[in-house]
Protein backbone atom coordinates (compact mmCIF):
# COMPACT_ATOMS: atom_id res chain seq x y z
CA UNK A 1 0.00 0.00 0.00
CA UNK A 2 1.52 3.28 -1.18
CA UNK A 3 0.71 6.59 0.48
CA UNK A 4 0.91 9.90 -1.31
CA UNK A 5 1.96 13.08 0.40
CA UNK A 6 4.91 14.89 1.89
CA UNK A 7 7.05 13.78 4.78
CA UNK A 8 7.66 15.99 7.76
CA UNK A 9 11.26 16.58 6.68
CA UNK A 10 10.18 17.75 3.22
CA UNK A 11 7.71 20.21 4.74
CA UNK A 12 10.31 21.60 7.17
CA UNK A 13 12.87 22.07 4.39
CA UNK A 14 10.30 23.82 2.19
CA UNK A 15 9.26 26.09 5.06
CA UNK A 16 12.90 26.93 5.79
CA UNK A 17 13.50 27.84 2.13
CA UNK A 18 10.41 30.07 2.03
CA UNK A 19 11.57 31.77 5.24
CA UNK A 20 15.03 32.33 3.80
CA UNK A 21 13.61 33.92 0.65
CA UNK A 22 11.39 36.17 2.77
CA UNK A 23 14.37 37.23 4.90
CA UNK A 24 16.25 38.29 1.78
CA UNK A 25 13.27 39.95 0.07
CA UNK A 26 12.07 42.12 2.98
CA UNK A 27 15.16 44.36 3.23
CA UNK A 28 15.17 44.76 -0.54
CA UNK A 29 11.53 45.83 -0.40
CA UNK A 30 12.29 48.36 2.35
CA UNK A 31 15.18 49.81 0.35
CA UNK A 32 12.98 50.05 -2.74
CA UNK A 33 10.21 51.78 -0.77
CA UNK A 34 12.69 54.28 0.69
CA UNK A 35 14.16 54.97 -2.75
CA UNK A 36 10.70 55.60 -4.12
CA UNK A 37 9.91 58.08 -1.33
CA UNK A 38 13.24 59.82 -1.89
CA UNK A 39 12.46 60.17 -5.59
CA UNK A 40 9.02 61.60 -4.72
CA UNK A 41 10.68 64.05 -2.29
CA UNK A 42 13.16 65.25 -4.92
CA UNK A 43 10.36 65.74 -7.44
CA UNK A 44 8.12 67.57 -4.95
CA UNK A 45 10.95 69.89 -3.88
CA UNK A 46 11.77 70.63 -7.52
CA UNK A 47 8.12 71.40 -8.36
CA UNK A 48 7.62 73.72 -5.38
CA UNK A 49 10.96 75.50 -5.79
CA UNK A 50 10.35 76.02 -9.51
CA UNK A 51 6.90 77.47 -8.75
CA UNK A 52 8.44 79.78 -6.10
CA UNK A 53 11.05 80.97 -8.60
CA UNK A 54 8.41 81.52 -11.30
CA UNK A 55 6.30 83.54 -8.84
CA UNK A 56 9.34 85.70 -8.02
CA UNK A 57 10.07 86.25 -11.73
CA UNK A 58 6.43 87.23 -12.32
CA UNK A 59 6.61 89.67 -9.40
CA UNK A 60 9.89 91.17 -10.63
CA UNK A 61 8.55 91.65 -14.17
CA UNK A 62 5.39 93.38 -12.93
CA UNK A 63 2.90 90.62 -13.65
CA UNK A 64 2.05 90.54 -9.94
CA UNK A 65 1.38 93.72 -8.01
CA UNK A 66 3.30 93.93 -4.77
CA UNK A 67 3.69 96.36 -1.94
CA UNK A 68 6.88 98.36 -1.45
CA UNK A 69 9.34 96.37 0.60
CA UNK A 70 7.85 92.98 -0.33
CA UNK A 71 10.38 90.33 -1.32
CA UNK A 72 8.39 89.22 -4.35
CA UNK A 73 7.91 85.70 -3.02
CA UNK A 74 4.41 84.31 -2.32
CA UNK A 75 2.87 84.75 1.14
CA UNK A 76 1.97 81.03 1.31
CA UNK A 77 2.12 77.81 -0.69
CA UNK A 78 -1.64 78.01 -1.26
CA UNK A 79 -1.17 81.15 -3.37
CA UNK A 80 0.80 79.09 -5.88
CA UNK A 81 -2.30 76.93 -6.41
CA UNK A 82 -5.10 79.51 -6.11
CA UNK A 83 -3.15 81.98 -8.23
CA UNK A 84 -2.90 85.74 -8.32
CA UNK A 85 -4.34 88.33 -10.64
CA UNK A 86 -2.23 89.18 -13.68
CA UNK A 87 -1.58 92.91 -13.30
CA UNK A 88 -0.80 93.37 -17.01
CA UNK A 89 -3.90 91.60 -18.35
CA UNK A 90 -6.97 93.76 -18.98
CA UNK A 91 -9.17 90.67 -18.56
CA UNK A 92 -7.77 90.13 -15.04
CA UNK A 93 -6.73 86.54 -15.70
CA UNK A 94 -5.08 84.58 -12.93
CA UNK A 95 -1.50 83.35 -12.87
CA UNK A 96 -1.37 79.84 -11.39
CA UNK A 97 2.00 78.29 -10.63
CA UNK A 98 1.06 74.81 -9.31
CA UNK A 99 -1.90 72.50 -9.93
CA UNK A 100 -1.64 71.27 -6.35
CA UNK A 101 0.91 71.41 -3.56
CA UNK A 102 2.67 68.04 -3.40
CA UNK A 103 2.93 66.27 -0.06
CA UNK A 104 6.16 65.53 1.74
CA UNK A 105 6.30 61.73 1.29
CA UNK A 106 8.08 61.34 4.63
CA UNK A 107 5.42 63.23 6.62
CA UNK A 108 3.67 60.63 8.81
CA UNK A 109 0.16 62.13 9.13
CA UNK A 110 -1.79 61.60 5.90
CA UNK A 111 -4.76 63.57 7.28
CA UNK A 112 -2.72 66.78 7.34
CA UNK A 113 -3.14 69.08 4.32
CA UNK A 114 -0.19 68.96 1.91
CA UNK A 115 0.68 72.62 2.54
CA UNK A 116 1.32 71.85 6.21
CA UNK A 117 3.71 68.94 5.59
CA UNK A 118 6.60 71.26 4.73
CA UNK A 119 8.99 73.41 6.77
CA UNK A 120 8.86 76.94 5.35
CA UNK A 121 11.71 79.44 5.13
CA UNK A 122 11.08 83.13 4.59
CA UNK A 123 13.28 85.39 2.47
CA UNK A 124 14.70 87.20 5.51
CA UNK A 125 15.56 83.98 7.33
CA UNK A 126 19.20 82.85 7.31
CA UNK A 127 19.99 79.43 5.80
CA UNK A 128 21.56 78.24 9.05
CA UNK A 129 18.33 78.89 10.97
CA UNK A 130 15.37 78.69 8.54
CA UNK A 131 12.18 80.20 9.96
CA UNK A 132 8.75 80.95 8.48
CA UNK A 133 7.76 84.56 7.98
CA UNK A 134 5.70 86.85 5.75
CA UNK A 135 6.65 84.99 2.58
CA UNK A 136 7.81 81.58 1.37
CA UNK A 137 11.34 81.64 -0.04
CA UNK A 138 12.08 77.91 0.28
CA UNK A 139 10.65 74.65 1.61
CA UNK A 140 12.20 71.62 3.27
CA UNK A 141 11.09 68.29 4.64
CA UNK A 142 10.09 68.14 8.30
CA UNK A 143 11.56 64.64 8.60
CA UNK A 144 14.52 64.22 10.95
CA UNK A 145 15.59 61.03 9.16
CA UNK A 146 18.64 60.73 6.95
CA UNK A 147 18.52 59.77 3.32
CA UNK A 148 20.31 56.85 1.77
CA UNK A 149 23.04 59.31 0.77
CA UNK A 150 23.66 60.22 4.44
CA UNK A 151 22.19 63.73 4.21
CA UNK A 152 19.17 64.61 6.35
CA UNK A 153 15.97 65.04 4.32
CA UNK A 154 15.43 68.50 5.81
CA UNK A 155 18.72 69.60 4.18
CA UNK A 156 17.82 68.50 0.64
Amino acid sequence: MKTHGFTLIELIITLALVGLVAMVALPLYEISATRLKETELKLALRQIRTALDNYKIAADTGLITREAGDSGYPPSLEVLVTGVENAKDINHSRLVFLRHVPRDPFYPDLAQPAEQTWALRSYGSPPSDPMPGNDVYDVASLSAARGMNGIAYKEW
